[in-house]
C-alpha cells in the first residue's frame, strides 16, 4: 500500500493533464449511500426496486411514488465534500487536474471548488419544468410535498430533477466533453466506482496513456488493464497525496 501511494504521488508530480473519473465511492465518505454496495440502496426493500422507481417510465406513470422515494432516498441534506473532493479541487487549482468526470449527482465536486466537472448522470441540485423548462433549485423540492408543479401562470406542469433516469440517454454534450478530456489525459485516475454502469464505464476506454490508476475498496473488471491498482477508500488514499505549488 505504501509503495503504491508513493508511485501515485510520483505520477501525479510528473503529470500536468490529469483526469479523474469517479463513482459513488467518492461520496460515501460524505454520508451519501452507495447504490451497489452490500448495504447500499439496492440491498434494501421497497415496494418497487430502486431501478424501477428511478426509471423514465415509472416517473411518467407514478410521479407521486417516484417523489416519495426521491425525496427520502436521493436528496441527502447536509452532505459536505470529503478529502477526495477537496484534493481534486486542489489538483485543479494547481493546474495539474484538467477535468473531473463523475457518475455522481450530488454536486459535491463543485462544492469543494472543482470548476471543470462533467456530470454524466446530471445533478439533484437542478430541476426544471417538463413543459416550459423553468429552472428550480433543490430547495423547491424540499419545500413542497407530493408532485412538484411549475409555479408559472398557465403552466402547472410537473417539475422533474435534472438527472438521467433509467431508460434515458446521457447528455451528448457532457459525453463529448468527457471523452475529449480523457483522450487528452496523460494520467487517468479512476476512483470509487465498480465500473458496472454503462455507457459511463465505457468512457475509460478512450484513455490511451500509460498511467491508468484504479482506486477502489473492491476489485473491478478493469483491474487487469490498470497500471496501478490501490484497494482502499478514495478519501483515505487522497489524504496522503500532497499537491506541489
Amino acid at each position: 500500500m505504501e509503495q503504491n501511494i508513493t508511485t501515485l504521488q510520483q505520477w501525479i508530480d510528473e503529470s500536468d493533464n490529469i483526469v479523474f473519473f469517479g463513482g459513488a465511492g467518492v461520496s460515501t465518505e460524505s454520508g451519501i449511500p452507495d447504490f451497489r454496495s452490500v448495504d447500499g440502496l439496492y440491498h434494501q426493500s421497497y415496494a418497487y426496486p430502486p431501478e424501477t422507481i428511478l426509471s423514465h417510465s415509472f416517473f411518467a406513470q407514478n410521479p407521486g411514488e417516484f417523489y416519495r422515494f426521491y425525496r427520502e432516498k436521493m436528496l441527502i441534506q447536509g452532505a459536505q465534500p470529503n478529502a477526495a473532493h477537496r484534493k481534486l479541487a486542489e489538483l485543479e487549482q494547481a493546474g495539474k487536474l484538467k477535468a473531473v468526470v463523475t457518475q455522481n449527482i450530488d454536486g459535491l465536486h463543485q462544492a469543494a471548488g472543482s470548476k471543470v466537472v462533467y456530470e454524466l448522470h446530471g445533478s439533484t441540485l437542478r430541476n426544471y419544468c417538463t413543459r416550459c423548462k423553468k429552472k428550480y433549485p433543490v430547495s423547491f423540492l424540499l419545500e413542497t410535498t407530493g408532485i412538484p408543479r411549475c409555479t408559472e401562470p398557465n403552466c402547472g406542469a410537473i417539475v422533474r430533477p435534472d438527472v438521467v433516469l433509467y431508460e434515458e440517454g446521457l447528455d451528448p454534450d457532457v459525453i463529448s466533453g468527457a471523452v475529449n478530456a480523457i483522450r487528452k489525459a496523460d494520467m487517468l485516475i479512476i476512483g470509487g466506482t465498480s465500473l458496472v454502469v454503462y455507457p459511463a464505464a465505457g468512457l475509460i476506454n478512450y484513455y490511451t496513456g500509460n498511467k491508468l490508476v484504479l482506486i477502489n475498496k473492491g476489485q473491478t473488471s478493469a483491474d487487469a488493464m490498470a497500471n496501478l491498482t490501490i484497494n482502499a477508500p478514495i478519501g483515505e488514499v487522497f489524504s496522503q497525496i500532497t499537491v506541489g505549488l
